[in-house]
């Protein structure tokens, strides 16, 4: 007769291995695909808006430093043509209303043609951003004058301009040549009266 008692094993069952448990808090959370998407869709975006910003303001600089460069680009060539302007002036202002009176024909005719060159002169600096400025009678402003010398004149505030000397030229906003004046000088105060020497009969 066949014993079907079970007899112990001296051999464990064989189990599954278990994963050891994760500490609480350093649960790594499933990845989601959808999230990390729109993560890397703003990123981009963020990038992108910056990256048009600098676009932008590269263009405007740019556009700004062509504009300054073509305005002010005469600037050099500018100021020799003062010279020219200068002289016409000098050479006006020489020949005085009497001499003028008495001129010939000739020179009269000469004086005009000056005067006209002189007005077109001007007329075309004026055209490229180049504008005269004689500040006769304003207030002394060492950015936009040199003072040559001071007059005394008390029928004017001190610092005042009573001469102009050379005109002044502006191209744009910038000074081109400041006008050469000459500045009223302040008045100087009165002396107080001295006083009266002490009577020696008052010190007794």
């Amino acid at each position: 007769m066949t014993d079907t008692t079970a007899r112990p094993s001296n051999e464990a069952a064989a189990e599954p291995e278990q994963a050891p448990a994760t500490a609480p808090g350093n649960e790594t959370p499933p990845s989601d695909p959808l999230a990390a998407a729109v993560r890397e869709s703003a990123e981009l975006k963020d990038k992108l808006l910056r990256a048009l910003a600098e676009m932008e303001n590269l263009r405007r600089r740019t556009e700004r430093e062509v504009a300054d460069a073509r305005f002010y680009g005469i600037a050099s060539f500018a100021r020799e043509v003062l010279g020219i302007a200068d002289n016409m002036q000098r050479a006006l202002e020489a020949a005085q209303q009497e001499l003028r009176g008495a001129a010939e024909p000739g020179v009269k005719t000469l004086l005009e043609g000056v005067e006209i060159t002189e007005r077109e002169l001007l007329k075309v600096l004026e055209k490229y951003g180049v504008k005269k400025f004689e500040p006769q009678g304003e207030k002394f402003d060492p950015n936009l004058h040199q003072a040559m010398y001071e007059v005394p004149d008390p029928s004017v505030p001190a610092g005042s301009v009573v001469q102009v000397i050379q005109p002044g030229y502006k191209i744009g906003e910038r000074m081109l040549r400041p006008a050469l004046v000459a500045v009223a000088k302040g008045t100087p105060k009165p002396a107080s009266a001295e006083a009266p020497p002490a009577d020696p009969q008052d010190a007794a």
